[in-house]
This record gives C-alpha cells, structure tokens and sequence, in this order.
C-alpha cells in the first residue's frame, strides 16, 4: 500500500509542478519515515549505485547534443537531407523525421532534437503550407526517436538499473526505431494533400538556396560520420559504450571548432554549463530513485505486486496489456527518466515472470515513452515543440493524438507482441 502511494505522492507532486528531481526527494522523504529506513545506509548505497563508469557516458553524450546544435552539425544534416528528399511529396515531414533519427543517433537526447531540429525546420515546413500544429506535433514524435535510436540515454539509464548490458539494450531498441520512422513518413504521407496542401514550388520556400546535392552530402559528410564511427565502434567492440560518448563529444568539439567553425569559446561554454546543468538533474534523480529502489528491494514490493498481478490476471498477454497501459499513463506524468529509473524496475520481476525477456521490456518502456511523453497532461516534450513552434498546445494536442494513435501506438503493440522485433538484432551479435 505505502509503494502505491509513494507513485502517487510522485505523480501529484510533478503535476504541482515540483521539480522533477525534488519530487523524488519528497517520495524518497516519505519513504523513509513510512517503513522506518536508515538513512545513513541508504546514502551509502546510493553513492555506490551512481558510482558508475556506465553513467560517465551520460554527460558526455548530453553535451555531444549540445554541441551539435551550437556546432552547425544539426544545420548540415538537415541541408542534406532536404536536398535529398525535401522536394518530393510529404518530402518536407520526412525530412523531419530523418533529421531527428540521424540526431538521435548522435546524441541519444530528445530534448536537444526539439530544440535543434525545430528551429532549423517549423519555419521552412510553415511556408511549404504545413500547419505550425502538425509540425510541432510530428517535431514531437519524432525527436523520441533519440529514446530509441542508439546510443540512447533513456537506454543506458534503463540498463543501469535493471543490471543489463548497455549495448544489448542500444541493439534491442534498433527495430522499433526503424518502424517508427517508416510509420511516420507513411503517416505524414498520407496526410498531405488530405488535411493540409504543401506548397511544392521551390521558389516559395527557399530551397533555391540550398546547395545542390554533391555539396551537401560534401559539407554534411562529417556530421554523418558521427553515428557510423558512434555505433560502429561499439558493435565492432573497438570501444565501450562510455568511451564512445567520449568520442563523440570530442568529435563534435573537432567539428565544430575547425571544420564547420560555428563553435566558438563563448558558445561551446554555454554548451558546457547546459550538459552540466541537464547531467546534475539526471544524476540527483538517479541517486534518489537507487535510494527508493532499495526501500521497495528490502520490502519485497516488486514480488508483491508479481505475485497479485499475477493473482489478479493468469493471461500473460493480457498482462503485457495492463503493464504497457500503466507505463503510458505513466509517461503522460512522469519524464522518460522517471519512467525509466522508478516505474520500469518495479515491474521487471512481473515482466520476467510473464516470460518477457529484459532487453525486450527495455524496448516496450522505451516504446511507453515515446507515447506518454507526448500525452498531456504532462507532456514535457510535446510542450516543449509548441514552445518551439511557437503555437498552443491546445491546437497541437489533435495532431499529435493522431498521430500516436495511428503510429505510436502500432508501434508499441507489435513491440510488445513480437520480441524478436527486438531481439533479433542483441541474439545476431550475441548479447543476449
């Protein structure tokens, strides 16, 4: 009873508008006083579940984003691709939705996708007749690509603390990835022409000034790179997850600096005080969510609620339905860390129990994701790309409920109902 309301005393103080590391605080608060906890030992252990060489890759893959925006590198990508692909029909939408997979696949960060990809792109897709609404709610959607798409932080904070392999959770999230970006350039296809007219004439949008496609595979070569020598080397075992986030920091640092010379000393401080800003609220949440993970650990809450779902509902599927319902509800409240650090643990014991692999629920939370953190009354990153776009978040709500119910939602139910979706590729490289 005392870990039911523990969620919910979370999910009313983030609704309150607490910050997300202090609602963990004052869960972690209760928590001890409910069940009598030492909190001496449980700072102790704490420290030591945070005392990582894994959680080095964090910062370092958050100021990778952060420099790729500041950089020019998110700016080259998006040239390129909308020279590639931008002048066909929906070509616009896809381009969106290629620029924030190829992104993720960089910094592993939704939030910087929103940032960087949104400014470059809402006013250009405004003028090629796409409504400021739809395009903040497909920014949405298709920033969580970087949730999925490796090296994601989401990803490594779920291997963390569920004791999993880094690299076979990246390689498990790699095919709901690729359904999610087929389904959304399907989806914006398709709703070219029938909901809103896009402009084709180049004249009209300023693609005559983009340069042709030579020179912009030319100038975007070294921003492309980035993700074969990221997951190129951690497959090919030349390095550790950690030291490829080290690597791609200081590639984008080199890329930055001397070859697309955006980044200067002023701008690259910034980005450095942003990464440590973002990296402290990560790490404050972590260490409060250890604490409380240890508190449910010593009382057997995770083998309780196993054993009562299980009590409650002998259908393994249905099971799997419940837990992918209660982990959207959850992502309408709670960020992706939350999700990740608190929810998705506490229902590991059951999901395994079901017969459910661990790399595979780390593709169905990651999946959860994606949804929730589109879906108010929360919705951190869907409000964010209205900030960006610059447009009520009442009239982006529709779009984006479209296009999670006809996407996301497909998405996440074949990633649930057909693990080798998200097996097949940690059994082919021997992960799992």
């Amino acid at each position: 009873m005392e870990g039911l309301i523990a969620i919910g005393l979370l999910m009313l103080l983030m609704i309150i508008g607490v910050p997300v590391a202090w609602s963990f605080a004052g869960v972690l608060a209760y928590m001890v006083f409910a069940y009598d906890a030492n909190l001496n030992t449980l700072m102790l252990q704490g420290y030591r579940s945070v005392d990582s060489v894994i959680l080095i890759a964090l910062p370092l893959f958050v100021l990778t984003g952060y420099l790729m925006q500041s950089g020019g590198i998110a700016r080259r990508l998006v040239d390129f691709i909308e020279v590639m692909i931008g002048k066909r029909r929906g070509g616009m939408g896809a381009s969106m939705v290629m620029a924030s997979g190829i992104f993720g696949a960089i910094a592993g960060t939704a939030t910087a996708a929103v940032a960087s990809i949104g400014t470059i792109m809402i006013g250009p897709l405004e003028q090629r007749g796409y409504p400021r609404s739809y395009s903040s709610a497909l920014l949405g959607i298709s920033s969580l690509l970087g949730i999925l798409i490796p090296p994601s932080i989401t990803m490594i904070l779920f291997a963390v603390v569920t004791r999993q392999s880094v690299a076979a959770c990246f390689a498990a999230s790699v095919g709901p990835a690729i359904l999610l970006i087929i389904g959304l350039i399907i989806a914006n296809r398709f709703s070219v022409g029938r909901f809103f007219h896009e402009v084709s004439s180049a004249a009209n949008d300023g693609l005559e000034q983009l340069p042709g496609k030579g020179k912009a595979t030319f100038r975007a070569f070294p921003a492309l790179s980035l993700p074969i020598i990221i997951l190129g080397g951690i497959y090919g075992g030349v390095f550790t997850p950690t030291e490829a986030a080290a690597v791609a920091a200081f590639a984008a640092m080199l890329i930055g600096f001397f070859i697309y010379k955006d980044l200067n000393l002023g701008t690259f401080a910034r980005s450095v005080v942003s990464a440590a800003e973002t990296t402290g609220t990560v790490i404050l949440i972590l260490l409060f969510s250890f604490m409380i993970g240890r508190i449910l650990a010593s009382e057997r809450i995770p083998q309780d609620l196993t054993e009562l779902v299980s009590t409650l509902i002998q259908n393994p599927l249905m099971i799997l339905i419940v837990v992918n319902l209660f982990l959207i509800i959850a992502g309408m409240i709670m960020d992706d860390v939350s999700v990740t650090v608190v929810v998705a643990p506490l229902f590991l014991p059951l999901m395994i129990d079901s017969g459910v692999h661990p790399v595979h629920f780390a593709s169905i939370v990651a999946c959860s994701v994606v949804i929730g953190a589109n879906s108010p009354p929360v919705a951190p990153i869907l409000y964010m790309a209205c900030r960006i776009g610059k447009v009520s978040i009442h009239k982006t709500v529709m779009p984006a409920l479209a296009l999670m119910g006809f996407v996301g939602l497909p998405v996440m139910m074949i990633t649930t109902f057909v693990p080798d979706l998200s097996l097949f590729l940690p059994r082919m490289l021997g992960f799992v």
